[in-house]
């Protein structure tokens, strides 16, 4: 982990959220909120702090208006993640319909408590899926399971509605050996099994998706602060 910062890295703006909480309104993936991206600027700092605050994500706000954001893991630049993206929707506010990250315009939509963003399976490419035949294979999985690249492991909690039991593991050798909540991977998922779900993943959290006859899917959740965020 990097343990100096550049200097021009000052006053970003830090705000740390959980994002995708489960139905007790615990769990969450925590991701980092730089507020003003300006403050940050430039690949390799973005990916510096990404990986000394050590969250599976975190997303940097480049012009709030226009909705413009930047999503660092600790290890490379991500052209889409579901939930940096609802997790800025949600800080932003009703006043943002669109975010911008480098893989496309993402429509946004609030219904009461949930946050909805909608992409494509395609900007989640390398995001393997593999169905186990148990909820208690899934959860019996060493972190991480041996071999290489992403792998989003899931079973059928409750098929005929549409309920997955997920964990998803990066395997790129950063600090993150298991995501608690990944937008990306469900948007996969939902894309090859081609129905609505409701994916209950990691240690408590929760993935609501809808798939689009327009060959879009919307990924859902709640949001809340996570408390302070850390000194860098």
């Amino acid at each position: 982990m990097t343990e100096t910062l550049d200097p021009s890295c000052a006053s970003l703006g830090l705000r740390v959220l959980n994002v995708f909480r489960g139905t007790s309104g615990g769990g969450g993936n925590p991701l980092g909120v730089v507020t003003n991206g300006a403050a940050c600027p430039g690949e390799e700092r973005r990916r510096a702090l990404a990986a000394r605050l050590g969250y599976s994500e975190t997303i940097f706000i480049d012009d709030a208006e226009r909705g413009v954001v930047d999503i660092h893991t600790p290890s490379v630049r991500l052209p889409f993640a579901g939930h940096p993206l609802v997790g800025a929707a949600w800080l932003l506010g009703p006043g943002v319909s669109v975010l911008r990250p480098p893989a496309g315009e993402v429509a946004v939509r609030r219904e009461g408590e949930v946050i909805w963003v909608r992409g494509r399976a395609e900007w989640a490419p390398g995001r393997r899926t593999e169905q186990y035949g148990s909820v208690a294979e899934v959860d019996a999985l060493p972190a991480p399971p041996p071999g290489e690249g992403w792998l989003y492991a899931w079973a059928w909690q409750d098929e005929k509605a549409g309920v997955v039991r997920a964990r998803g593991f990066p395997r790129r050798g950063d600090s993150v050996v298991e995501d608690e909540a990944t937008g990306a991977s469900a948007l996969v998922l939902t894309d090859e099994l081609g129905r609505p779900l409701d994916i209950r993943q990691g240690v408590a959290s929760r993935i609501l998706t809808r798939p689009h006859a327009d060959g879009t899917i919307e990924l859902g959740g709640t949001v809340a602060p996570a408390g302070p965020a850390p000194a860098v």
